[in-house]
């Protein structure tokens, strides 16, 4: 009964086809159509890859100077000088006004040239001593001892001194300054001159050297004859500079005294830049 309900004409039409009539009956049927995409970068991509490359790189170094620094901080707090353990902080750029940034940088300069100079005058007076000169073992002993001394005691008497005094501009420091940067410029004559058993490769030790045949002595007592003078005339000018500074700012031994008598010594450590 249920196949006479079925409709006889419903049959699949043995002549349709499986393509639609809009097909190319000549395409092949496994060719792949191109997509609109390319798989191939092109220059711009490879641009933006390029700068997001360098965008992280450069926040990684970031990142690391900045773990750098906490861990700078964490140890020395603030601290950056002496570089390879610091124990104060110096920075010229940051603590000293805009217009006194190139004496001090110029101070700081001259001190580097001043410790330089002491090594090469230890090393020309240990070639003193095994030209046979009398007196060698005198020059070698003192000048490691003015290696080991001075360079702190100059830092501390009169570098840091005017440093602070241009930071502060208070009159106390700059009284300091001169004091004690008056007698280094008593010592750098006293080097330049270079007597005979004091320590000093200076002209007369450099002259005894080339008359005696010592001539890599003479030479390295040139060189350290030639800091000397550098490092003592350009220490005399900036002294001559910062004198004409103290004397145009209205500072006074009196006013010294009264800073002194009201910050008292704990004024030197201080970074504030508080002024009377």
């Amino acid at each position: 009964m249920s196949r006479l309900t079925e409709n006889p004409f419903s049959t699949d039409n043995p002549f349709s086809s499986t393509h639609s009539l809009d097909t190319n009956p000549f395409d092949d049927p496994t060719t792949v159509q191109p997509t609109s995409g390319s798989n191939f970068p092109t220059p711009d991509h490879a641009a933006r890859m390029e700068e997001l490359r360098q965008r992280e790189l450069e926040l990684e170094r970031r990142e690391r100077e900045l773990n750098q620094k906490s861990e700078h901080i964490r140890k020395f707090g603030r601290n950056n000088w002496p570089p390879f353990y610091p124990l104060i902080f110096h920075s010229i750029k940051d603590e000293i006004p805009d217009t006194s940034q190139p004496l001090i940088t110029r101070l700081y300069q001259l001190w580097l040239v001043l410790v330089a100079t002491l090594i090469i005058n230890m090393v020309s007076c240990i070639f003193i001593l095994t030209s046979g000169n009398p007196g060698g073992g005198s020059d070698l002993g003192s000048s490691i001892g003015y290696l080991i001394v001075i360079p702190p005691l100059s830092f501390l008497l009169w570098y840091r001194p005017i440093y602070n005094g241009y930071m502060k501009e208070q009159a106390l420091y700059f009284y300091i300054y001169f004091v004690f940067g008056g007698f280094h410029l008593l010592y750098s004559l006293y080097m330049i001159i270079g007597i005979p058993s004091t320590g000093s490769a200076g002209l007369i030790q450099t002259i005894r050297m080339y008359v005696g045949g010592s001539i890599v002595a003479g030479i390295l007592g040139t060189i350290a004859t030639v800091g000397w003078v550098i490092q003592g005339a350009g220490n005399g000018l900036c002294f001559r500079q910062i004198w004409v500074h103290n004397k145009s700012a209205g500072h006074t031994m009196e006013k010294a005294k009264t800073e002194l008598a009201t910050h008292g010594a704990r004024a030197y450590f201080t970074r504030d830049r508080a002024s009377t």
